[in-house]
């Protein structure tokens, strides 16, 4: 195909857009994006079942959720491999490490999906270029985008606190500092006024 014949690709959502809606099959049943709304959503994105790295991420998920869900957020992967692929995948982290995947696992075959995200570069013909998660606020809107190469496993730790530095801005209208973790304090925003510039000026120093 010609680059004038290509078709064009497709509007990946940026921060602050609202995240595209989708249907698909999944290893909970026909779900939307849309059934999270009201919630915060984690949106992530892993190469291929049964794979090292990831059946790593998926086990540090597993054993996270009821952390995700005690802020409110639930939890949605995918990948282009089939529900049977899923399924199967599922059931060899339950014998390898008695950990149940209790959250949603979207099949993507036709990469549609994948790549309406930004999961997938749109001349790519298979999954492996990159580990995607998308941040979604109850409205519907994508907070915090994280991308991440395929030989690098993700931390659930540092998404926790990024869930929640983005939960505690958005409460507040505060910002949190380099390294904030939740119960420390936060920031103001800046401003022009004199005595906060001084301020800075001493702590920068």
């Amino acid at each position: 195909m010609t680059e004038e014949l290509r078709p064009p690709a497709p509007t990946i959502p940026r921060m602050g857009d609202p995240a595209p809606d989708f249907e698909a099959r999944t290893t909970k049943g026909q779900m939307r994006l849309s059934d999270f709304r009201g919630k915060w959503v984690l949106f992530f994105s892993h190469p291929a079942d049964f794979t090292p790295v990831c059946t790593t991420e998926f086990v540090s998920f597993a054993r996270a959720q009821p952390r995700f869900e005690e802020m409110g957020c639930g939890l949605l992967g995918l990948s282009v491999d089939s529900l049977y692929a899923h399924r199967a995948w599922m059931r060899a982290i339950r014998t390898l490490f008695d950990v149940e995947i209790d959250f949603p696992v979207v099949e993507d075959p036709s990469m549609v999906i994948g790549r309406s995200y930004g999961m997938i570069d749109s001349r790519s013909t298979d999954s492996a270029a990159v580990r995607a998660t998308f941040f979604i606020d109850p409205d519907g809107i994508v907070r915090a985008i994280t991308h991440y190469p395929l030989s690098i496993g993700r931390s659930v730790d540092e998404m926790i606190r990024t869930l929640a530095a983005l939960q505690a801005s958005q409460d507040t209208q505060l910002f949190t500092p380099e390294g904030w973790q939740p119960g420390k304090p936060l920031l103001l925003p800046a401003s022009d006024d004199n005595a906060e510039a001084d301020w800075f000026c001493r702590y920068a120093s």
